[in-house]
């Protein structure tokens, strides 16, 4: 039975690090590489998830999301593997455990963590926030 994989990823090196464990421990089964944009992160101050008045941000964030996954794919191509991708705005770790249930994945595979610095100290840790919250299995790659 084909299981249904959820890798997050942020163009770090612990997201590269996932993805390359998701393909080799399950490249027969179908991945998603997922990215969240992050209005914190883009600078946008409005409701997570609405882009307002001023798209450019929003803009500018879903290409660079696309960037990511053509990167990704770049590397699933060395292990014979199309990706599925998606891009959502929200809070990481809240927006991967649901994007994971209303989606029905199986798994998340995701990096150890992605922030660096007083973002992670204050933001606290994505990846400790899905394993505590998601309903289905969860691997940290570190």
């Amino acid at each position: 039975m084909t299981k249904r994989i959820l890798v997050p990823i942020d163009g770090s090196s612990q997201s590269d690090d996932a993805l390359e464990h998701a393909l080799k421990e399950f490249g027969d089964h179908d991945l998603t590489v997922l990215h969240v944009i992050d209005p914190v992160d883009t600078g946008y101050s409005g409701p997570v998830g609405i882009p307002g008045g001023s798209e450019e941000w929003y803009e500018k964030a879903k290409q660079e999301s696309e960037e990511l996954f053509e990167d990704a794919q770049a590397v699933a191509d060395e292990y014979g593997v199309t990706l599925d991708t998606a891009a959502e705005p929200g809070r990481p770790a809240r927006t991967i455990v649901e994007y994971a249930d209303d989606e029905g994945f199986d798994q998340i595979v995701m990096g150890s963590h992605g922030r660096s610095g007083v973002s992670r100290i204050l933001l606290g840790s994505v990846a400790e926030t899905v394993v505590r919250r998601a309903t289905m299995p969860v691997t940290v790659v570190r």
